[in-house]
């Protein structure tokens, strides 16, 4: 069928949309319409998290049941005012022309595009080796699920603690959590995955039992892979306040405290720990962005961390 075509006035844009009927999340009949709304009404606090970082937009043009795809080049029919910007290809092939989210009308032609989920760089353009935060995705292997992954983060935390860093969680949407250690200064790829990979084998050489280290899918079942390859030029994290395509109901990547991954694992509810977007825009009415601290706690890294 032909696209039922619209434009939306977003600030002094004007943003073709299309088919904003299209169901995306069959269990909860989730329009487009309604994840375009819950973009922009989540654009306060979700794009300074997007601003000059390079984003690999994960779209589902027929809703999560369908296929979906990664882009990482900017479509040919891309507007001039969407900002872009050229990223060297390991390869040595023509530059990647990423998309830069640096406004609310580049975030909705985006989720026009369907892009249900965003995963930015650590980094900002232009200097494409220096992160601005170590992050650790904590990710459940078979048998396992986010309680687990809050366990895990725990054991993690109480590492950083102890270097004297404070890490800020937030569950994925999925299964995982994701933990940050905030920088904001002078540092470099080469120097990040290092220091995470380091944490990530002392956590495993501690509890063996739980904590795997290592790639190898078959190895994970019933651990928890602390995925500490995250922290590279080329890789991308799944953004605060993205929906998630997992389900057939849209549920959000959203920041938690401490105080209520204890009490989840306390009272043994999962269910706590995932945020539909109407949840997700009360928790940020009522809590503001709890990964403020992330854009600018500065932080170094120790230099005489090494695994026993």
């Amino acid at each position: 069928m032909p696209a039922r075509k619209q434009v939306l006035k977003v600030k002094d844009r004007q943003v073709p949309v299309t088919n904003l009927d299209k169901i995306l999340y069959p269990a909860d009949n989730f329009t487009k319409a309604q994840v375009i709304d819950y973009y922009i009404r989540a654009s306060r606090y979700l794009l300074p998290h997007l601003k000059q970082r390079p984003v690999t937009m994960k779209r589902y043009p027929d809703g999560v049941q369908g296929e979906f795809f990664f882009e990482k080049n900017a479509p040919r029919f891309t507007p001039e005012w969407v900002k872009t910007f050229p990223v060297p290809r390991r390869t040595g092939k023509p530059d990647i022309r990423y998309i830069l989210i640096n406004d609310l009308p580049a975030l909705v032609w985006c989720e026009n595009l369907a892009s249900l989920e965003l995963h930015p760089f650590l980094h900002k353009v232009p200097h494409l080796d220096r992160p601005g935060t170590v992050v650790f995705d904590l990710d459940p292997g078979e048998g396992t699920g986010v309680l687990e992954c809050a366990r895990a983060a725990f054991l993690l935390k109480e590492v950083l603690d102890e270097l004297g860093l404070q890490a800020f969680p937030k569950v994925s949407g999925s299964k995982g959590i994701q933990v940050y250690v905030p920088l904001n200064t002078l540092v470099t790829y080469d120097v990040t995955q290092p220091f995470a990979h380091m944490v990530a084998r002392y956590l495993e050489s501690g509890h063996r039992d739980f904590i795997i280290a290592e790639m190898a899918k078959e190895a994970r079942r019933g651990k928890v892979f602390i995925d500490w390859s995250q922290n590279a030029e080329h890789k991308t994290t799944v953004s605060v306040y993205s929906l998630r395509a997992k389900h057939d109901r849209p549920f959000v990547s959203l920041p938690v405290d401490w105080e209520e991954l204890s009490l989840a694992m306390k009272k043994k509810d999962s269910d706590s720990l995932y945020f539909d977007p109407e949840s997700a825009l009360a928790r940020l009415d009522e809590c503001g962005d709890l990964f403020a601290p992330v854009l600018k706690l500065k932080q170094k890294l120790p230099h005489d961390f090494t695994v026993p």
